[in-house]
């Protein structure tokens, strides 16, 4: 009876998102890279509540981080020699057919240098994670993210000129497109903004 009672126990929901390989895939997201170091933060450790209500609003106002206040975040602080040239974060997003894994790798300005898809699920899953669509992220930052609304899908700029690769699979698109953005504002919350 106690066993069946553990097992029909809710199972807390997995929001860290951890590379699968960090060492090959840090050299393939900074090739420049010698050396990275994880760390971990959370919203407990950084402001609490307010602090989740704020990214909350800037995401788009709907309630998008279902975690709690102590679950850490990963973060990969990359070097070249001593210096440190950029961090790689990744986040979970629903998508249509499960979790979407996103990361992108970020230069010390907060500019994404490259995009990757760890974990995507579905027949278009393919198109999604082709270099082609992927390097339709490089350069963009979170000014770019703050014009265009990933929830309702309406903006201007390079954000609404990406190009979805399957039509047909739109919710796994602006999925996409709200954990990138959930992604930097996360970043720009704990680190970049912190920094200036």
């Amino acid at each position: 009876m106690l066993l069946c009672l553990v097992l029909a126990a809710p199972v807390p929901a997995a929001v860290n998102c951890e590379l699968n390989n960090p060492v090959n895939d840090v050299t393939r997201l900074f090739p420049e890279s010698t050396s990275f170091k994880t760390a971990y933060f959370s919203f407990a450790t950084r402001g609490g509540e307010p602090l989740l209500r704020k990214v909350e609003s800037r995401l788009g106002g709907a309630p998008s981080l279902y975690a709690p206040l102590n679950v850490p975040y990963t973060l990969y602080e990359i070097y070249k020699g001593k210096k440190q040239i950029g961090y790689i974060h990744g986040v979970n997003q629903k998508g249509q057919f499960g979790v979407l894994e996103v990361f992108v790798s970020l230069d010390m300005a907060g500019t994404i240098r490259a995009f990757y898809i760890q974990r995507m699920a579905g027949q278009w899953a393919r198109k999604f994670t082709s270099p082609r669509f992927g390097r339709q992220f490089v350069g963009l930052s979170i000014r770019d993210f703050e014009r265009y609304d990933t929830v309702g899908g309406r903006g201007t700029g390079r954000v609404a000129a990406i190009e979805n690769p399957a039509p047909e699979a739109a919710t796994d698109f602006f999925g996409l497109l709200r954990a990138v953005k959930k992604n930097l504002v996360l970043m720009d919350e704990f680190f970049y903004s912190a920094e200036r």
